[in-house]
């Protein structure tokens, strides 16, 4: 089983493995992805959407699907996969859906991702490997680290659960709904955030150069906005990737259970009709 966290070194004394898969996972579609200006040697490219979603319901796909789907990338089951995001929140984001399918032993994300190797200038190409096809077993699917709207609802008067909003201080305030990042604003119809959520935003677990920070870094600023080990985390932002870094660093780099990533997140909760709004 690989380290659920790679680093960039780590990566680059391993390019050409051919037992080593290297996926970018990119929010941007491909005229707009920097995977095509230039790449780790050997990586492929994905839009988030069309690896982690259902193609017609907004759902996760079966564990089914998506082995068909990394195999059609050249994953197999002696494969590594490692997840190299664009930001690295979606290469979080991948392997929170792709644990929840059972394929977890397989996958690693790349620490800082697309942005901090370029930073670091490692060696890229613009070269479009042609994966070899493979098969891959199905994994389980368990989601108990998936949480919904009603349970979220339930849980606001609940003292052993806390929600963490890991989205940016415009959004958490209400003055937007997207991040300042985005081209426009939206996203939801209301602003705010969700009652008695903790604001703790994604830029506050990532050093300069976007990779992590240190683990006792990390679990600084969860005890900084009122975590305990007594409490039920959920993580929460826009559409989720953020919220799934969040929920990465609690269980996969800080060992904590009892972590749900509220999949919703704001998209779904500030257009809710009933459904409460904190400024």
């Amino acid at each position: 089983m690989v380290d659920p966290l790679v680093s960039p070194e780590w990566l680059r004394a391993r390019v050409g493995d051919p037992d080593l898969v290297v996926l970018e996972v990119s929010f941007y579609q491909p005229d707009k992805a920097a995977y095509f200006a230039g790449h780790i040697e050997g990586a492929h490219y994905t839009y988030w959407k069309d690896l982690l979603w259902h193609d017609l319901d907004r759902e996760f796909p079966t564990p089914e699907v998506l082995a068909g789907r990394l195999g059609v990338l050249g994953v197999g089951d002696d494969t590594t996969l490692v997840l190299v995001g664009d930001p690295v929140q979606f290469a979080t984001y991948a392997y929170w859906v792709l644990a929840m399918a059972g394929f977890e032993e397989r996958t690693a994300v790349l620490d800082g991702g697309h942005e901090t190797w370029v930073a670091r200038g490692y060696p890229m190409n613009r070269d479009r490997p042609v994966p070899l096809p493979r098969s891959v077993t199905p994994g389980r699917a368990d989601d108990s680290c998936r949480i919904g709207r009603d349970e979220v609802l339930a849980g606001l008067e609940d003292p052993s659960q806390v929600l963490i909003d890991l989205r940016s201080a415009e959004e958490y305030s209400g003055e937007r709904v997207a991040p300042l990042t985005a081209p426009f604003d939206h996203g939801a119809e209301r602003r705010g955030h969700i009652p008695g959520a903790r604001h703790l935003p994604r830029e506050r677990l990532l050093n300069e150069d976007g990779t992590f920070k240190a683990l006792d870094e990390l679990g600084a600023e969860f005890v900084a906005v009122g975590v305990t080990d007594q409490h039920e985390v959920v993580t929460s932002c826009r559409l989720s990737h953020r919220a799934s870094l969040g929920w990465f660093v609690l269980t996969r780099l800080l060992g904590r259970d009892r972590v749900r990533v509220y999949d919703g997140s704001w998209t779904e909760w500030g257009s809710i009709v009933g459904f409460p709004v904190e400024r």
